[in-house]
């Protein structure tokens, strides 16, 4: 047996990403420059959303030297006119991994604060360059900054700041990294041209490192209303998230220093200023009523210390053990902690005790979640085994256990609130289908909001036939908060619902030319690794991915019909061009007559032919 001693440490979130950054998508110089144009553009993106400005985005690759072959040096801009990013974060934001203002429960690109910062990361690693940042909030200032993320403490390092007038606000994004262009090219452009597509209402330019320009106008003007914060639905919560939510919901034990001391003076109107505990405590008693929280919980451990404020500035509380009943306390005179009881049956035992255990079970239900009423809360009460009244603080590990099952099991919850979702919409994704594939039939639908562990989500859909778009299909265009999908696409629970589908029933045969468009957006998209690439197959997203699937198929089995009828008439039409006029002439011969029937009345009848508007015609019909 080795004496050797195991030695333990701890790294940072940095280190963990540098060692193991296949996570987030940076797996190989081609990968990593697709995945780091993907994260700007979308935090680009985001940023306007979130200020109901129109997005302007514009996208540089640049080689550091054009001659040198693939994978090599690149230079990645991207430029906003968003609402930039404040002086005082913009360090933190790009040089920290894990920080970020996408944490919160709203509908968003980004979900996990790590994109930017592991591209920026990617980059310093391969090429030791920093990145810079140009930022502009007011439209007036810009402000410059070079940064470097120190990997073992997960801080940013600033190597230079400063600052220049310019007239716009936004902000711009530069870092040098390795990559291969030459692979990663197709995909890039494929991304764009779909963001595009999914984003009509931004600008998107992309200048590629051949010279070529890719423009994308924007053909749409109004923007979705930008998604909200929402409280948790209960089904979405755990033992863990309950534990923080009871310390959030915890009133704090004020600090009393000389400020405080001096706001309960005021309170109880108080001149005297060495005033006897008692003549305190029986001023506090009359006031009781019009005095605020943090003075009431004062005047509370006051009332067990026995102290007046000249005792009360020579201590610093430390605990309450409310099962023990005991107040902890540190004294400075005696420089040694001691404790109090607390009697039970004193007037302040419950303000104080209230205050430390949090809130009952119904005001924390109705407080904290979303959509639970005061009803829903007592019934939910009773379900679980809980008083309403029973104080969260109070609760053993083992009933918050309990307490975590019981929200999964309770039906009669409300469905989570889907107004914090914004979708794109079916006029502007079928505008969008329309525009970008110009197809014969097109077909949209928005479902109703579902949910999955308790995240409210959204499925749009359309489907598309004919016209320019190219045989072969179905070809599927995934997104996710509006984030073109184009990696991992196998093992997608989009794929899966368009594979199971038998396209026979719906009159598709062959290799067709038609496309399927599919949108998910949530507060939380269930991806399957942090490179957010496919979408995990929960049962309710693929039951409602299944339910538009069949309704936009359905749609387009009777435009197929149609057309195939259509083609029918137009062959038997054709038939009787070919074989009529040789029946009219042997009838005619055969009566021994010498002029022939009028048969081409009978196929004008069968198959009329549209009659043509001269220039002249369509001039006077618009003018009229």
């Amino acid at each position: 047996m080795s004496s050797i001693k195991e030695k333990f440490n701890q790294i940072s979130p940095s280190e963990f990403f540098y060692s193991n950054r296949d996570l987030a998508g940076f797996s190989n110089p081609t990968r990593s420059l697709y995945t780091a144009v993907r994260e700007f553009v979308e935090n680009a993106l985001d940023a306007c959303d979130q200020k109901g400005i129109l997005p302007d985005v514009h996208l540089t690759i640049k080689a550091v030297d054009p001659d040198k072959s693939d994978p090599k040096p690149y230079i990645l801009t991207v430029k906003d006119n968003g609402p930039g990013v404040d002086a005082d974060h913009v360090s933190l934001a790009f040089g920290t991994v894990l920080y970020g203002s996408k944490f919160g429960l709203k509908q968003a690109r980004g979900m996990f604060g790590l994109g930017a910062t592991m591209a920026i990361l990617y980059g310093q690693i391969t090429t030791n360059k920093p990145v810079i940042v140009k930022s502009c909030t007011d439209g007036k200032i810009q402000e410059q900054f070079e940064l470097l993320l120190d990997i073992q403490k997960n801080k940013p390092v600033i190597v230079k700041h400063n600052t220049k007038e310019v007239s716009k606000k936004g902000l711009s994004v530069s870092i040098c990294l390795e990559g291969d262009y030459s692979k990663a090219g197709t995909k890039i452009r494929d991304y764009v041209y779909e963001t595009s597509l999914i984003t009509p209402y931004a600008t998107i330019t992309f200048d590629d490192p051949k010279g070529q320009k890719f423009h994308h106008p924007r053909f749409v003007k109004d923007i979705p209303p930008p998604p909200t914060i929402i409280r948790p639905h209960p089904h979405g919560i755990d033992v863990e998230r309950i534990r923080r939510m009871i310390v959030e919901s915890q009133f704090e034990i004020p600090t009393i220093d000389d400020a405080m001391i001096e706001k309960i003076r005021k309170d109880l109107g108080l001149t005297k200023k060495n005033l006897a505990f008692s003549a305190i405590m029986n001023k506090a008693q009359k006031k009781w009523k019009s005095l605020s929280r943090q003075v009431r919980v004062v005047v509370a451990l006051m009332s067990f210390l026995k102290m007046d404020f000249e005792k009360l500035n020579k201590i610093k509380l430390e605990d309450i053990d409310v099962p023990n009943k005991k107040l902890f306390y540190w004294d400075f005179g005696d420089s040694q902690s001691k404790s109090v009881d607390m009697d039970p049956e004193s007037q302040y035992y419950k303000q104080l005790t209230n205050t430390v255990q949090g809130e009952p079970l119904n005001t924390f239900l109705t407080k904290r979640f979303q959509r639970v009423g005061p009803t829903t809360a007592n019934k939910f009460a009773e379900f679980a085994g809980f008083k309403p009244e029973k104080r969260m603080g109070t609760m053993t590990n083992q009933e918050l256990v309990n307490l975590s099952d019981s929200l999964q099991k309770f039906e009669d919850f409300l469905a989570p609130d889907p107004s914090c979702l914004a979708p794109l919409g079916e006029e502007p994704l079928e505008k969008g289908i329309k525009k970008f594939f110009e197809p014969d039939f097109t077909a949209v639908v928005q479902r109703p909001a579902s949910a999955y562990s308790g995240f409210p989500f959204i499925i749009e859909m359309g489907i598309a036939y004919g016209g320019k778009i190219k045989p072969g299909g179905p070809h599927v265009y995934r997104y996710a908060n509006r984030i073109p999908l184009l990696y991992d696409e196998g093992s997608d629970v989009v794929l899966k619902v368009v594979n199971d589908t038998d396209w026979g029933r719906y009159k598709v045969k062959g290799e067709p030319p038609f496309i399927i468009v599919s949108h998910i957006c949530s507060t939380r998209i269930p991806y399957k690794t942090a490179g957010k690439e496919n979408v995990a197959d929960r049962q309710e997203i693929e039951r409602e991915l299944r339910l538009a699937l069949q309704y936009l198929s359905r749609k387009l089995a009777a435009y197929m019909s149609k057309r195939g009828q259509a083609e029918m008439a137009k062959k038997r039409a054709n038939l009787y061009a070919k074989y009529v006029p040789l029946i009219a002439q042997f009838c005619t011969e055969l009566a021994g007559k010498k002029r022939e029937p009028n048969y081409k009345k009978m196929l004008e009848e069968e198959y009329p032919v549209e009659p043509k508007i001269t220039q002249k015609e369509n001039k006077d019909s618009e003018n009229k």
